[in-house]
């Protein structure tokens, strides 16, 4: 059902609460309560997410006083429509009523619940149990054809012409066929388009923000393009990284992520493993943004040219990958705004700008924007959200921003808003490594996805306990996780003396855990060598160019192929919903199920978290989520390998061997 008219104006329910109010006020409030309606978010303050073309799950608690039956709609709209789509609610006892919708479009949606006593519904539980105890319902029927005749004068045209050749079929029946046809669900149907909706209440209108399916299922691939090269003497550049485009889509990656693109300063360059000075030929780091050549919306030289790079993007579009982009708001001290727009940085009382610290870290090559400097309001707000629209202008519809934790929430909630009115299928994610309120704020201003403490949740209870918290709202409603395994900045220690089955577990942790996952070039070649004591790679990409031989031994990349071929043939995996754990007697052992709400795609992990010893254990299938009973049969197959076989009854035992794969991932179905 849909309408184009504006809601009449009701009292909302629960206008009123907690406070007295006069008999003028209570004559005029709601009887009907709306409450506890999900998905909401800080009770509409911000919008709840969600995915073009998937459903959108409501509930509400409906009540009132008396036992008179209700109705209940859902209805929503694109927020800049003003054409509202009407789904009815359904009981599912205990004053909770479901339903759903599916928006097509993106960008903003709102939606609201109205309620009404329901007159017709009343008298027609009232008719069935005295029909069905055998009492006599002469009477019940007289009022029955009442209320048809109350319908047919309030109505016109079509429905009116309905109502009154029932009226005239329900004279020519005996009693039986009376109430069956009144009990019937055309005239249910009719009766309600017809009748007047008594004691009406609506919510407040709930925000919904819809975005590409992109930003709930991607698998993410970063790569410095300078270091595609074969000399480390040479940089590399754009065209150079059409070569690894093939190996890259091949692998089964759709997002391929660069870190800055843009000139890099020489004040203050950092050289080899972050030391202080650089030596001659140390390209420095791309998070030092600017130089004479330009800023953040230039190019650096050495990488081509603006069309080389409209060429990189078409090219990565053929083979079915989209190019995202590094969103650093931060400057060398050769950025062209330090000169052109002063105004716009801290400096110190002795004339010298301020850098940027971390203590005891210090960024002697980079400095931050005052956000709120008397001559950066609203020019630098302007002008960096111009810096992402041109980038989206060449192509470009994903941005990972670095640190935006460090930045102010209004600008992001600003800025995101408005480059999305313009282009909403552009996603941003956060590289957010701070405190939960935080990273679960910046889901609420308008990120689609953030990075996560997933790289540092390594034993079964802190994995199990940081999966199943991001399923719970108010997570489930306003954060989407990216499980990226490592990074340039973060070498993770379980990953220093792992070896090879080490980096199976953190993948297959990754890539089952989560519709979105990630990985830094060189986690395919198991590369782990640390600085010592640190979870830093020792000679980092960050600080030199790194040449790579993607042929050599030892390395995971068809173990990586197939995992994320596994992804994008189950539904179940292309999100980080619908997870449950169950029993396993091993805590070395993380087992738990992906499965969509159907329950017709239904995916088992048990991923071993010790990458040295094998591991047994036995385990129980979760057969009741089935509808089976403990001693059925159901058939399994193995998604690595492909291969199949039938297990009688729930408790079945497992054996686990690094050595040759590390973990298991089993595809569930009931015996046919």
């Amino acid at each position: 059902m849909s309408r184009n008219e504006p809601f009449e104006s009701v009292p909302t329910a629960n206008d009123h609460p907690d406070q007295a109010i006069s008999l003028s006020q209570a004559l005029l409030a709601p009887r009907i309560v709306i409450e506890d309606t999900e998905p909401a978010l800080e009770a509409g303050t911000f919008a709840a997410k969600a995915i073009s073309g998937q459903p959108v799950a409501v509930s509400s608690k409906v009540y009132s006083d008396g036992h008179d039956r209700l109705a209940v709609m859902l209805n929503w709209r694109q927020a800049n429509s003003r054409r509202w789509h009407c789904v009815p609610m359904q009981s599912a006892g205990n004053d909770l009523w479901l339903a759903e919708f599916t928006p097509t479009e993106l960008g903003p949606h709102l939606f609201s619940i109205e309620a009404w006593v329901d007159p017709f519904a009343t008298y027609s539980h009232d008719l069935e149990k005295k029909y069905n105890a055998g009492v006599e319902v002469k009477l019940e029927l007289e009022e029955g054809r009442l209320m048809l005749g109350k319908g047919t004068e309030l109505c016109s045209g079509a429905l009116r012409d309905e109502l009154e050749a029932l009226q005239q079929r329900l004279a020519e029946l005996d009693t039986d066929g009376q109430v069956a046809l009144l009990l019937g669900p055309d005239v249910a149907h009719l009766i309600s388009e017809a009748g007047h909706r008594s004691y009406l209440a609506r919510s407040r209108e709930l925000p919904v923000d819809v975005d590409r399916p992109a930003a709930q299922f991607a698998s993410w691939y970063e790569l410095f393009p300078r270091s595609i090269t074969d000399d480390p003497q040479r940089h590399g550049t754009f065209n150079d990284v059409h070569q690894r485009l093939p190996m890259i889509r091949d692998m089964g990656f759709d997002v391929l992520y660069f870190p800055p693109i843009h000139p890099i300063g020489t004040q203050h360059r950092k050289g080899r493993n972050n030391a202080l000075k650089a030596e001659p030929g140390d390209p420095g780091s791309p998070y030092a943004i600017g130089s004479a050549e330009g800023g953040h919306d230039a190019i650096h030289p050495q990488l081509g040219t603006r069309e080389d790079f409209r060429r990189l993007v078409a090219a990565a579009a053929e083979h079915g990958l989209e190019i995202a982009l590094d969103f650093a708001i931060q400057c060398s001290q050769d950025h062209p705004w330090l000169k052109e727009h002063p105004g716009w940085f801290s400096w110190r009382p002795d004339g010298t700008i301020r850098y940027a610290e971390n203590p005891p870290k210090k960024y002697q090559d980079i400095v931050n924007v005052d956000f709120y400097a008397p001559d950066a309001v609203p020019s630098l707000w302007l002008a960096l959200r111009d810096v992402v629209l041109g980038w989206v202008e060449e192509g470009v519809k994903t941005f990972r921003v670095d640190n935006p934790h460090t930045k102010p929430l209004p600008f992001w909630q600003w800025m995101i808003a408005d480059v999305r009115a313009r282009y909403p299928d552009v996603i941003f994610l956060a590289e957010a490594f701070t405190k939960p309120a935080m990273m679960a704020r910046l889901g609420k201003v308008g990120y689609a996805q953030s990075y996560t403490y997933f790289t540092w949740r390594n034993t079964k209870q802190e994995l199990r306990e940081f999966y199943e918290q991001l399923n719970q709202p108010p997570w489930s409603q306003c954060y989407r996780p990216n499980f990226f395994v490592n990074t340039p900045d973060i070498n993770p220690f379980f990953l220093h003396t792992s070896g090879r089955a080490g980096f199976l577990i953190r993948a297959a942790l990754a890539t089952m855990g989560s519709g979105l996952w990630g990985m830094y070039s060189g986690f395919e070649l198991c590369e782990s060598a640390p600085l010592p004591g640190k979870e830093e790679y020792l000679d980092s990409e960050k600080y030199q160019i790194r040449p790579r031989d993607f042929t050599q031994p030892g390395n995971i990349i068809a173990e990586i192929a197939q995992l994320n071929r596994i992804r994008r043939q189950n539904r179940a995996l292309q999100t980080h919903l619908g997870v449950a754990f169950f029993n396993c007697w091993n805590d070395n052992i993380l087992y738990f199920a992906k499965r969509t709400p159907e329950r017709d795609n239904y995916i088992l992990v048990a991923i071993s978290l010790d990458p040295h010893n094998a591991q047994e254990a036995h385990f129980e299938l979760p057969l009741w989520e089935l509808g089976l009973d403990d001693n059925a049969e159901t058939h399994g197959e193995d998604l690595m390998n492909g291969h199949r076989w039938t297990w009688h009854g729930k408790t079945q035992w497992m054996r686990i061997e690094p050595w040759h794969q590390p973990f298991g991932i089993w595809r569930i179905e009931k015996a046919r």
